[in-house]
This record gives structure tokens, sequence and C-alpha cells, in this order.
């Protein structure tokens, strides 16, 4: 059966109970997946940024493994994480690491070894706008935050007009756009404000926005609403942006975003402690001042439990992820959604943790 992408409507948090496991083997190869031919289902869930990069897993993977069913419901990275705490998927999506209470409560469904985090998909978080005239827009830091946090009203204001001299500024009021479900895009743009403009954004990061503004549902919705509105200005995975994008202030320039400069972040980045040996979850370096880096970076994760109840179910678990590591993974995720691939010593510690991975 070839695999397949499932997309959720966005009130839907709950996907269907896991499928039935098929046979396999723990031999996997790093470049294609399995080695040995496997049959199953793997349920999946998450992250809607990861949407475009798992359609083209989903494409690859069912090439190597054609027996494979292999679904993703995009229902937004919180939603995805609650279903694997549920036992609802068999991994999933999630641009934020679990936090010390899902670490804890990912104990019921994956045993006392709890969950593990692999980093598949590292993209900037563009700030896209909508400004006919204003092709170029820059923005410090603090403006952005004073932006988001609604004490810049209008366009023309002198803060972002001391940031865009040579630009001729309407008087247009500013709507900001945020997304309505929780979401871990919302919770990296924020880590990026609190880090880098702390004195302009007195908001804890959280997967939920704090400022009341125009609300949409996940990534594709915000763009949607920015794309049709002029005046209006949101954060949104890079991947899904079809307009203008504004330039951010890092040290003494304004950078682009690119995969190439989210990954300069990600390699001046240090691991966080989830009490998991080897686990890949990183604590970014948000307020970084690197020439060409662009701060505003996610690194989604896929989360997987370190073990599962059956072992035919914690080999198709292994396999897929083998896959999606894989350097021809990585290349089809950067083909389809403009991502960063993760870089060959990242590739060799991802695959040793997948690794440990039991079942049984």
């Amino acid at each position: 059966m070839a695999a397949s992408l499932t997309l959720a409507a966005c009130g839907n948090d709950d996907p269907t109970a896991n499928a039935e496991g098929g046979s396999g083997s723990e031999d996997s190869s790093a470049e294609e997946g399995g080695s040995e031919e496997m049959s199953g289902d793997v349920l999946a869930s998450g992250a809607s940024s990861q949407e475009a990069a798992m359609t083209a897993w989903i494409a690859g993977y069912s090439e190597v493994q054609p027996e494979v069913t292999l679904q993703y419901n995009s229902v937004g990275s919180g939603a995805g994480r609650e279903n694997l705490i549920a036992g609802a998927s068999d991994f999933v999506g999630s641009d934020a690491y679990l936090d010390e209470e899902e670490r804890e409560a990912v104990k019921e469904s994956c045993g006392e070894g709890g969950a593990l985090h692999i980093p598949v998909y590292i993209s900037p978080v563009a700030v896209p706008y909508n400004l006919p005239g204003v092709d170029n827009l820059q923005l410090s830091a603090d403006t952005l935050a004073q932006i988001m946090n609604q004490d810049i009203t209008t366009w023309n204001d002198p803060a972002i007009a001391e940031d865009n001299p040579d630009a001729e500024l309407p008087d247009t009021e500013i709507t900001v756009v945020h997304r309505s479900d929780d979401s871990g895009t919302t919770e990296n743009f924020m880590e990026y404000l609190s880090a880098a403009a702390p004195d302009s954004w007195p908001h804890e990061a959280d997967a939920a926005w704090p400022v009341p503004a125009e609300a949409a549902a996940q990534n594709t919705g915000v763009i949607q609403v920015i794309n049709d509105n002029e005046g209006t200005i949101g954060y949104a995975d890079a991947s899904v942006v079809t307009g203008q994008s504004a330039a951010v202030g890092v040290g003494e320039e304004f950078v682009d975003f690119s995969p190439e400069a989210a990954a300069k972040v990600v390699d001046a980045s240090e691991p966080a402690d989830t009490g998991v040996e080897g686990d890949m979850a990183l604590e970014l370096a948000r307020d970084t001042t690197e020439s060409g880096a662009y701060p505003i970076v996610l690194v989604s994760y896929h989360i997987a439990c370190t073990s599962y109840d059956d072992p035919e179910r914690a080999n198709l678990v292994k396999d897929v992820l083998t896959y999606v590591v894989s350097e021809e993974g990585q290349q089809a995720a950067a083909d389809a959604a403009g991502s960063a691939p993760i870089s060959a010593d990242t590739r060799e510690k991802a695959l040793a943790l997948i690794d440990t991975i039991q079942g049984g």
C-alpha cells in the first residue's frame, strides 16, 4: 500500500488510535530507510511547519517501503505532543521539545524511559507582511517586538522609519496576525523576542500568543490572512511564505531568512537537558550577533518513545525515522520545503539515538 499524507482539520486534535504493526527487522540503512522489506502502518501527527517536508518524506519512503502506510495528521505541535502522551500517535512532529511536565506525562505511554527528540527539520520563521510599495522592510529586534506587542501601531512610526531610512512608509494601521492554535512556531518566535528584545517584549515564551490580535489557524492560515489584507504582519514557517517578508536586525546588519542563515544559529546552539541520554533537543542561540545568521529559527523535531510495547511497532518507527534523517530524506525535504538539511555530524548522532529505541 502506498504511503499517504492525511491532513486533519484544525479543530481535530486527536487522530485515530495506533494502527496494527507489521513484520520487520531492526536492521536499517542510513541512506534509504529499511534494508529489509517491512509492512504495516505508522501514524504520526503534529507540527504544520513540517507539512511540506512530511509530504516529501511520505512519498520518498513509499518508494523504499511500499508495503508500509505512513500517515501524518497536521494538527499543530501542541496537539501532536498531546497525542504522543495519550498514545494516539506512533511518533509526532513538534517545533518545541517536551517541557518538564510533558516529559513526565509521556512516560504513561512511552514507559519510564520517556521520549526522545530528533531534529529533522531546520527552517527560518519568517516575518511576512503586506505593505505595497515597501518591498525591503527592515526591522530591528526591539522594533519588531514593539510591533508585535502593539506598542507601535502605524507603519510610519519613527522606530520603523529609523530602521528603513530610504522607504516611503504609509500611515496605514498595523494589523498583527498570530496563530490561533497552540503552536511550536509561536513558541519559537516568542523565544526569539524574549532573548533579542527583553525590554520590549514582556511575555514568557509559550505555545499560545499572549496579545489579542487577528488570529488564524496554522501557518497556512496566517499567510492567507496576511496576503489578503494590506497593513498586516505576522510570523510563519518560511516554507509557506509567498509574499513579502522582513529582514531582521542582527548586530549591525539586517539579515533575510534563508536555510543557510538559519543553520548558522543551530550550529551555535547547546543541547538541552531532557534527562534522556544522547537526546538531541537544543537550546537555540536566539540572541546571536554572528554576521549572516538569521536568529528567528525553528528546529522541528520528531519525538518518539524510547520504547514501545510491540517490537514490530518499534522497528517500523525506527525505519521511518532512519529514512527521514538520511541524506536522501533530508534532500527531499529541502527540495519540497526549502529547509536546511541536517549536517553529517547531526545525522550520525541521530542514527545512534534512533538505534536506542526498544521494543517489547
